[in-house]
């Protein structure tokens, strides 16, 4: 039998916020308001090609309001199906490091001044990570605990073209040293089913993490989404969907290819279904993640087990 954390076969993040914090802990996720340098023209005006209007944000708050009118809104939602004292103040949309020093302390701060966070998570790019946001990001872990999520998607460089992700592999190695370097836990994104790429390439994405030092990563089926520009390649025959089977076989290897100290914050991702266009499957998002859990089980098959990786 192998390796299990609870009630699965790979180190989830329910498991580590338990374990950190002692009882469920829930992420709010907020619009602070921000834009993007691959989107307002500095690198690029059009963004990644899968990347929605709402800058990825499409379930965070809405960002006419402020941060404590966001956090009690979504709270108060929350509060209606869940019990819980602990919150994890998520800025989700967009590129949450892109703004003057003091407009960024200001977001953070009234975030973690709410009623009961005990963390906050911030989604940014790996170009977007100066010497004075460093600093700021430090200072505000020794208040809470922080963890700094970076978009890769992809480790190789021409999917990267493809998908206009606007920075080299380079770029991201060197804002993963530069944030641990100051002890900052890095979680990174990876998307499987991206135009143009084989197992091969998804998987040598999940492999070239498992070699660094990342604390969490989050693995997402790509969605198309309405209003994107990969909408426009799809119709051109340049995207296929991954199949509902083919994406559970391709998670469950890259679990166990995967270090067992990596926190899997997701195995799956979120569209709207009034702005997705496919692959429709994509949904039935807990049937996904039972199929998961099923598969891991029969196969006695856990995070870790094919690590380390040739």
């Amino acid at each position: 039998m192998g390796k299990t954390w609870g009630d699965k076969n790979y180190y989830s993040l329910n498991y580590f916020l338990r374990e950190k914090f002692n009882e469920k802990v829930f992420k709010i996720s907020l619009d602070a308001g921000f834009s993007c340098p691959n989107r307002d023209g500095t690198i690029s005006s059009g963004g990644c090609i899968f990347c929605s209007e709402r800058g990825s944000g499409d379930f965070a708050g809405q960002r006419d309001c402020n941060i404590k009118e966001q956090f009690e809104t979504i709270k108060e939602i929350m509060s209606k199906k869940w019990k819980s004292k602990k919150y994890i103040a998520y800025f989700q949309a967009y590129t949450n490091t892109y703004a003057p020093i003091d407009v960024l302390r200001g977001k953070y701060t009234e975030a973690i001044a709410q009623e009961g966070v005990i963390a906050i998570a911030i989604a940014t790019r790996p170009d977007c990570l100066s010497i004075e946001v460093l600093d700021l990001l430090e200072d505000m872990g020794r208040k809470v605990y922080l963890w700094v999520e970076l978009g890769l998607q992809t480790s190789k460089d021409e999917t990267a073209t493809l998908i206009n992700r606007g920075y080299k592999l380079e770029v991201f190695e060197k804002a993963l040293k530069d944030l641990r370097a100051r002890n900052i836990d890095v979680v990174v994104h990876a998307i499987l089913g991206l135009p143009g790429e084989n197992k091969d390439d998804m998987l040598g994405t999940i492999k070239y993490l498992s070699k660094h030092d990342i604390q969490g990563i989050k693995m997402h089926l790509l969605h198309l989404m309405k209003d994107t520009p990969m909408e426009k390649l799809y119709y051109e025959g340049g995207l296929q969907f991954l199949e509902q089977k083919e994406y559970i076989d391709l998670i469950c290897t890259a679990i166990t290819i995967l270090p067992s100290n990596v926190v899997i914050h997701r195995l799956t991702g979120d569209s709207p279904r009034e702005t997705l266009i496919g692959p429709m499957w994509s949904l039935k998002k807990w049937e996904i993640l039972n199929a998961i859990d099923k598969k891991l089980k029969e196969g006695d098959l856990c995070q870790g087990l094919y690590f380390p990786t040739k």
